[in-house]
């Protein structure tokens, strides 16, 4: 992929000169760590509209204060997708982007950014390609961590071996409806951070923060010292601010690809004022 508005030269976008960018096979991937709580994972949909427009976005959501940016790839057959990524991968996979794409953008923002960067994928792409040679390339990408939405904690024995020879960290989902055993086997095979899922069902931008979230992060407290950040329906300051009150982190998916689906021709603008704005108000 070829180079696209390049910040000058020397110069990395976004997160606090404090934050170690090593990566050191015994200690948890520093990227995926929230400096200053409550910290932000955004999501986003590579492909849509375009890869260069996709790169732009994710720059400005890091200049904006994402800590963490979740590289979603686009799958034809999404089961926990809602209709606005639905709509998004679809766009996406028109246009043809493919995992090669998505880990060849992430190399570009590395060389950009210090930014945590998580490939989030379908299970499928990831066999596809092969589980060692995507482990491979995603650490010679720059990439820290991976969670795979199907995937289950049960079946990822070879799969966490895979990523830990490659210094990759594997984040799996908590959900509400989990039991207190499987939160602690998600607790323990997950590296950088545990992905709480707010609730049951796909993903969308809600009004209200669901009820089970803030008793969901207090269960997988008594498992896990981890960052855990909390998604699925989080859409607006008066969330972030819920989540900063108990969690570590709040996962912004939906809210993020509608704004971009709204604003052709201005979704990295559009997106930066979002994340301004519910960093703000959240804060304040």
């Amino acid at each position: 992929m070829t180079k696209r508005n390049a910040s000058p030269a020397g110069h990395k976008v976004g997160r606090a000169t404090d934050v170690p960018m090593s990566r050191c096979p015994d200690v948890p991937i520093s990227r995926l760590a929230f400096p200053r709580p409550p910290g932000l994972v955004v999501y986003v949909t590579c492909g849509d509209p375009d890869l260069p427009t996709t790169r732009q976005i994710v720059l400005a959501a890091i200049r904006a204060g994402a800590d963490v940016i979740e590289l979603g790839v686009p799958f034809s057959d999404p089961v926990a997708d809602g209709p606005v990524i639905q709509r998004a991968s679809e766009r996406a996979l028109v246009h043809g982007t493919s995992l090669q794409d998505v880990l060849g953008l992430a190399r570009e923002i590395r060389q950009e950014s210090e930014a945590g960067l998580v490939i989030f994928s379908y299970l499928n792409p990831i066999l596809r390609m092969g589980m060692e040679p995507f482990c491979a390339a995603a650490a010679a990408a720059g990439v820290d961590g991976v969670l795979l939405i199907d995937m289950t904690v049960e079946e990822s024995g070879e799969y966490r071996r895979c990523m830990k020879a490659h210094h990759l960290a594997p984040v799996f989902l908590a959900a509400p409806t989990s039991t207190d055993q499987r939160l602690r086997a998600i607790a323990g095979a997950s590296q950088g951070f545990v992905y709480a899922v707010s609730r049951t069902g796909v993903t969308g931008a809600q009004k209200e923060l669901a009820a089970g979230a803030q008793s969901l992060v207090k269960r997988l407290r008594k498992y896990t010292s981890l960052p855990i950040a909390v998604g699925f329906g989080v859409s607006n300051a008066q969330q972030f601010t819920d989540i900063g009150g108990f969690a570590d982190a709040a996962v912004i998916g939906s809210a993020i690809v509608h704004t971009i689906e709204q604003n052709p021709g201005r979704a990295a603008e559009a997106v930066r004022e979002l994340i301004e704005s519910v960093k703000k108000r959240g804060v304040a």
